[in-house]
């Protein structure tokens, strides 16, 4: 008895046929990216925990509940939650931060986190994300939000709005610790048991807690911008003002503390109504302490990432545009045997010259090969039997209009083949328009 396999729980299989979805939303992140001065960096799926413990936060969701994590001899290795950490440690392990500031890079990955499945939280998920290392000024923390605006008006998104705040640095939440635990204790049997541990580790870990009990008694609870001292006061003050010289509208939300610890100062998200509850579709801020944490110099950072899957989702819901699916140009049918050789070398040539071309690999009958061709979505097909062979041309059939052009298929065989193409193309931009 054969046994079922199939995927894990929370995971999703990314289908040929979806695929120029995903290019859509990665080509235009590369080509944002660049354009701001950022380079690509590629990290290993999985590290040392003690990165993320120390990086990520040991009152946090994900290192409480959510890490998928193993045991290598006597080595713990963590498969990646998020994708700042190990960049950081990358920077910093090859030297990067030696170079010349700001470092800027931006990665596109998969992360892992151990959620329960729904629309836009999987177990397996993706993100394009990216770090910038060197800048304390709120010019980076503006500069970091234009290109993720910049990347979600390209992907033509609406009806998203960007919400900001200040969570301050080490000293201004000090303050604002000791206002939230007095707050909290004369509810604290009422928070769950994770929020009650955190009470005295992190209590702004209540803020961002899922449970609704807990949402509802942090309400009223004292907002963390009543609390910057003067240095990070003046730095939120900053950033609003290089926003609205940018134009980019925004919000202030003091509830922000984003799920991670390393965050310091500014954070912000994106923010839409449209795909339920999972309605952020990026996140980031300022981690100023990170550097240090993981052993390198007192170095400011911020980034910030994005969920693909939960952006491919709003466009969807908003029927933006997409890349094409990536059409086949010429279907080769050889009628048999002594015309195999021939369909793979003029399939060859095409191929060198960019086209997409395929020929029979299933010994069919011609029946069944222009069959084939047609559910491919061929734009042109040519037959080759022995009449071809001996007259060294064969004709070539738009498969939209039915128009058959005879073409060598000797030496002249792509100069030809590429001018029936153009041709054909230039015919439908005209109909177009």
């Amino acid at each position: 008895m054969a046994i079922k396999i199939t995927r894990p729980n929370g995971t999703e299989d990314i289908l040929p046929k979806n695929i120029s979805k995903w290019y859509s939303v990665e080509n235009a992140a590369r080509n944002v990216a660049e354009s701001f001065g950022f380079k690509e960096i590629r990290i290993p799926t999985f590290e040392n925990t003690d990165l993320f413990l120390r990086s990520v936060g040991e009152t946090t969701d994900v290192v409480q509940k959510e890490m998928y994590t193993v045991m290598a001899k006597e080595t713990k290795f963590t498969l990646r939650p998020e994708g700042t950490a190990g960049t950081i440690r990358a920077l910093l392990q090859n030297g990067m931060l030696n170079e010349a500031l700001p470092q800027k890079v931006f990665y596109i990955l998969s992360c892992f986190r151990h959620e329960r499945p729904q629309a836009g939280r999987l177990r397996e998920f993706h993100q394009f994300g990216l770090e910038m290392v060197g800048s304390k000024s709120a010019r980076a923390d503006a500069e970091v939000i234009c290109l993720a605006k910049t990347l979600l008006d390209t992907l033509g998104l609406k009806n998203i709005e960007l919400n900001i705040n200040s969570i301050g640095c080490p000293t201004c939440r000090k303050k604002y610790h000791e206002a939230l635990r007095a707050f909290f204790a004369d509810r604290k049997e009422e928070l769950c048991d994770t929020c009650k541990s955190r009470l005295e580790k992190n209590p702004m870990r209540i803020l961002d807690c899922k449970s609704p009990v807990c949402q509802e008694i942090a309400k009223n609870a004292p907002v963390i911008t009543d609390y910057l001292c003067e240095e990070c006061s003046t730095h939120f003050d900053d950033l609003k003002k290089y926003l609205t010289s940018l134009g980019i509208a925004y919000s202030i939300n003091p509830k922000i503390v984003r799920g991670l610890d390393y965050y310091t100062k500014t954070v912000f998200e994106f923010v839409t109504t449209e795909i339920g509850a999972q309605g952020t579709v990026c996140g980031g801020g300022r981690y100023d302490g990170l550097v240090e944490e993981l052993g390198g110099k007192p170095t400011p950072s911020l980034g910030f990432a994005m969920g693909i899957e939960r952006i491919l989702l709003l466009m969807e819901k908003q029927g933006a545009t997409f890349l094409p699916e990536k059409e086949l140009d010429l279907y080769i049918a050889p009628m048999d045997e002594s015309a195999v050789t021939k369909a793979m070398q003029l399939a060859k040539e095409a191929r060198e010259a960019g086209y997409t071309v395929e020929y029979d690999l299933m010994e069919r009958g011609l029946k069944a090969q222009m069959k084939y061709a047609d559910k491919k979505g061929a734009a042109f097909t040519m037959v080759l039997g022995e009449n071809e062979l001996n007259s060294g041309t064969a004709k070539l059939k738009n498969m939209q209009t039915g128009e058959q052009t005879e073409i060598s298929i000797e030496d002249k065989f792509f100069e030809m083949f590429e001018n029936v193409m153009l041709n054909s193309m230039f015919s439908g931009v005209l109909e177009e328009k």
